[in-house]
């Protein structure tokens, strides 16, 4: 028990000075970039402001006060659920991330699904011959997959599918699951497949080490001697022992969807967490920034410990250490 008091506390303080260093990069990088809220707002106009303008509104937005004190009025603005205001879109942070997180979540949802599908059986199949041509197939895609950069594969989905076929739902203004099922997931379905076969890569690769270790086992020689067989020896007794692995990398990369699908929600024009981020660098709203980047961070952390906590589900080996 004192074991497992003494992990969740150190896990906790772990995430607190994660978060805190978090909070700080961000504070601080932010501020490295040329131009304030003022001349984003205003533009070539900003140099036509009178000193005293420029003081009202340098005190409007929090900027006359010394680095110290912005941020840790922001920080302590954060525990009273005030993360800041956004000027362009005239509302809280808050409701802004509230809108926007769970699009990204359902985007990197789908993703992942779609990553498994693709990866698993790939990194399977390259793994039951190795050498073969299955195997230099699976290695293929698994290179193309880290090789050909998002931004691309977007673009040339979404020219061949809006000039070839005629299908771009994305331009019809975005609906929720709730809203419009139908229309939501066919809007989801290209962004899902290029993040999703970025992210099959390394899922594939991972599947056919860890599938690779377990086939040389003891116990899958004896389970195959004493006539298993073969599709149910390789999903429950290869598949279910090569799980935590394959566990742990789709947790990371469902981790880096949270706050990595900044392009393709763009070019897609998914208002997801991301896009907002993009948004408020833009327009240099540190509020914005700031705060969506601290929760994206604050997801990411909650993925890992969730995905921790899963494999030593799976594996009571890992539960016992």
């Amino acid at each position: 028990m004192r074991i497992l008091r003494n992990g969740i506390v150190r896990r906790v303080a772990g995430t607190l000075g994660t978060l805190f260093g978090v909070a700080v990069f961000v504070f601080v990088m932010l501020r490295a970039i040329p131009g304030n809220q003022i001349t984003a707002g205003l533009g070539t106009e900003a140099a036509a402001l009178t000193p005293a303008q420029q003081q009202a509104l340098e005190r409007y937005y929090g900027l006359d006060q010394p680095l110290v004190t912005q941020f840790f009025s922001w920080l302590g603005n954060l525990f009273t659920g005030n993360f800041g205001y956004s000027a362009r879109s005239q509302q809280s942070v808050l409701e802004l991330t509230l809108h926007s997180l769970p699009v990204t979540f359902e985007l990197a949802v789908f993703s992942i699904v779609l990553a498994l599908l693709i990866g698993v059986p790939l990194g399977m199949l390259a793994a039951s011959r190795t050498n073969s041509a299955r195997d230099a197939a699976g290695q293929v895609v698994s290179l193309a997959g880290l090789s050909i950069p998002a931004f691309l594969l977007a673009t040339t989905l979404l020219s061949i599918f809006a000039a070839s076929f005629g299908f771009n739902p994305n331009g019809q203004g975005f609906a929720t699951l709730l809203d419009d099922p139908l229309l939501n997931l066919q809007q989801m379905f290209l962004p899902a497949l290029v993040l999703g076969f970025g992210i099959a890569a390394p899922i594939l690769r991972t599947t056919r080490t860890a599938v690779l270790e377990v086939r040389s086992n003891d116990f899958v020689r004896t389970a195959r001697a004493k006539g298993v067989p073969e599709r149910r020896l390789q999903v429950r007794h290869v598949l279910g022992n090569a799980l935590v692995p394959i566990v742990t990398m789709t947790g990371l990369q469902f981790g880096y969807l949270l706050g990595g699908a900044v392009v393709v929600e763009q070019i897609f024009s998914v208002p997801g967490i991301g896009r907002q981020v993009l948004l408020g660098i833009q327009q240099k709203e540190y509020a914005v920034v700031q705060s969506t980047v601290l929760v994206i961070a604050l997801a990411f952390v909650l993925v890992n410990l969730l995905t921790d906590l899963l494999y030593r589900v799976i594996d009571p080996r890992v539960r016992a250490s």
